[in-house]
């Protein structure tokens, strides 16, 4: 049975919301899965509990912080091939892939090396309590050797997504939560292998979900060619992808970095704060999935109708995806702006704590709206190819506007969350300032074409 799309022809509204809707449930169920790492060793640790929680979270957030990049590299695959499918060149496609598969073997084997190697190096930068230092480097050993499934893992989900298929990554993402449940009350409730059982679990998880997802595959029509053959390191390739996929993966870093400084400032203020940013960005993770989601399908969407020389329809869908994520935009900022007490009632008991989320997160409510047109602006320019634009206005918005606002207003006398928390929105206006102008420039240049 046939499960890819043809974004080139035909309606936008509809295939594009059908494309989505699997990209935002695998968002949230990855969103899910370190989540429940930490809520089973901490309801399973007993007297190491808080150890094992530390070391988790730790180590999960320094592997996370890696699956981010090669997420950022995958996605330059991810355009590469939707490019060539709009197209029409289903052997290139197959041959771009073999590449691909081959670049990532790779980097795989670098990750695997390097993380084990570093990994005590690693958990005193990520300044692991002493308490905590061995179980965290357990658990980043642990989820380095596994390295390989973990790349895999990503590498299937950008490779449908470009074929237009959202449903597979979908699938192995629900195989591998599914499997890490499992495999955590196993290792960690009842053997009580604390954080390296959650580790094993998680590995194995992913190793087993890839597995499966190779199984399904062969089992499947699919709209490129491909042979073991075509598993080779081609130059011209592998230069296009990095060419793509580096931006994006710098910008994403980059990112992530600014967002773990502003968690920094906000630990200074004191212990009530701290958590209660923790707890808002724990929620802040899942209301950015929709817009998250937005942008991974658009960049799919206009790949394919870059390729076909249709980028009139390319532009369409941006439209439509603006429209769409704006509506859910606005009902998720109403309730986070108003009711974000509730929400951070989900993670905290502490009535301070839970105060000073709310607080925070009023400042993310606008930002619900604003990342309907940012994200959808990332998503199509990274379907027409222009990734380095996309890591600039990301550097710019993160070190230029987030960092200085969020300490200026951490300098504050009469100091808030809130207001410390305006720094994010800020810097999403900046960028679609610029996004804008780009996106005129690139217009007119289509123009002339």
């Amino acid at each position: 049975m046939k499960q890819t799309q043809n974004f080139t022809e035909g309606r936008i509204f509809a295939p594009l919301i059908s494309f989505a809707l699997p990209v935002l449930l695998a968002l949230f169920l990855q969103t899910m899965y370190g989540a429940v790492d930490l809520l089973i060793v901490g309801q399973f640790g007993g007297n190491l509990a808080d150890v094992y929680v530390s070391a988790v979270s730790t180590g999960s957030q320094l592997m996370q912080s890696i699956t981010v990049v090669i997420t950022g590299l995958a996605m330059g695959l991810t355009v590469f091939v939707g490019n060539r499918i709009g197209a029409g060149e289903r052997q290139e496609a197959g041959k771009i892939i073999g590449s691909g598969i081959g670049l990532f073997g790779i980097v795989a084997a670098a990750l695997t090396v390097i993380t084990i190697i570093t990994a005590p190096l690693l958990a005193q930068v990520m300044h692991a309590p002493e308490a905590a230092f061995d179980a965290t480097v357990s658990y980043i050993v642990i989820c380095s050797a596994g390295s390989v499934f973990i790349v895999a893992y990503n590498l299937v989900g950008s490779i449908f997504r470009g074929i237009g298929d959202s449903k597979m990554p979908l699938i192995t993402v629900a195989i591998a939560c599914v499997l890490n449940i499992g495999g955590d009350l196993l290792l960690v409730a009842i053997f009580g292998m604390g954080a390296s059982g959650a580790a094993i679990a998680t590995v194995f998880a992913q190793a087993i979900s890839v597995m499966l997802s190779l199984v399904i595959i062969r089992r499947r029509e699919l709209p490129f060619a491909f042979s073991v053959k075509y598993i080779r390191l081609n130059g011209t390739y592998i230069k296009k992808i990095l060419r793509l996929g580096i931006p994006i993966a710098l910008q994403d870093l980059l990112v992530s970095i600014s967002f773990l400084a502003i968690i920094a400032i906000v630990n200074s203020l004191g212990l009530t704060e701290s958590a209660g940013v923790g707890v808002a960005e724990k929620l802040c993770g899942f209301l950015m999935l929709v817009a998250s989601a937005y942008m991974q399908s658009m960049s799919a969407f206009v790949a394919q109708n870059i390729g076909a020389d249709n980028p009139e329809r390319a532009r369409k869908a941006l439209w439509c995806g603006i429209a769409s994520s704006l509506a859910v935009g606005i009902i998720m900022g109403y309730f986070t702006f108003f009711h974000g007490n509730i929400l951070a009632g989900i993670f905290a008991k502490d009535t301070e704590i839970i105060m000073a989320a709310a607080d925070y997160l009023k400042a993310y409510a606008i930002d619900c709206l604003l990342t309907s047109f940012l994200f959808c602006f990332i998503g199509y320019f990274n379907g027409c190819g222009s990734t380095t634009f996309v890591m600039l206005q990301g550097i710019i918005g993160a070190f230029c506007v987030r960092l200085p606002v969020s300490w200026l207003m951490s300098r504050q006398a009469a100091v808030s969350l809130f207001h410390i928390g305006l720094a994010t929105p800020a810097s999403t206006v900046v960028q679609i300032i610029l996004c804008g102008i780009y996106f005129m420039i690139l217009l007119r240049t289509q123009k002339r074409k």
